[in-house]
């Protein structure tokens, strides 16, 4: 092997190594990304529909024992709790969407990771471990 075949194969594996590990590391990532995002949507989700159920409930229990001499305080209560439900509920979209964004993210890391291995490896790395050398023999 000559020097210009050394200093290929060292690069090479260089490369590779750095390629490797900052794909790694992104995977990584978006992997704990996911994982952190999922566990607060259940969370959220659960403390956001007990919330709403529990507030609409009380709100309009209270507001109906009142509502005759209550009539704009109902409305005004009523309006302000639909708009409060409308929000959570758009925190909830945005959870589930950086969700989904997360994993679609992590999974297309996983498969370039997955393919630029295999495709370094089988091109570069392989021949070089097997002795074919196509620089030499051309």
């Amino acid at each position: 092997m000559g020097l210009g075949s050394h200093w290929s194969h060292n690069g090479i594996h260089t490369y590779i190594y750095i390629y490797t590990y900052i794909n790694t590391y992104i995977l990584c990532t978006y992997i704990r990304t996911y994982v952190h995002t999922y566990t607060h949507r259940r969370t959220h989700i659960h403390t956001i529909i007990h919330t709403c159920v529990h507030t609409y409930i009380h709100t309009y229990i209270h507001t109906y024992t009142h509502i005759h001499t209550h009539t704009y305080t109902y409305i005004h209560t009523y309006i302000h709790t639909y708009i409060h439900i409308y929000i959570h509920t758009y925190i909830i979209h945005t959870y589930i969407h950086a969700c989904m964004h997360a994993y679609t993210h992590a999974f297309i890391h996983a498969c370039i990771c997955h393919f630029s291995y295999v495709f370094y490896y089988e091109i570069c790395i392989s021949p070089l471990l097997h002795g074919y050398n196509n620089v030499d023999s051309i």
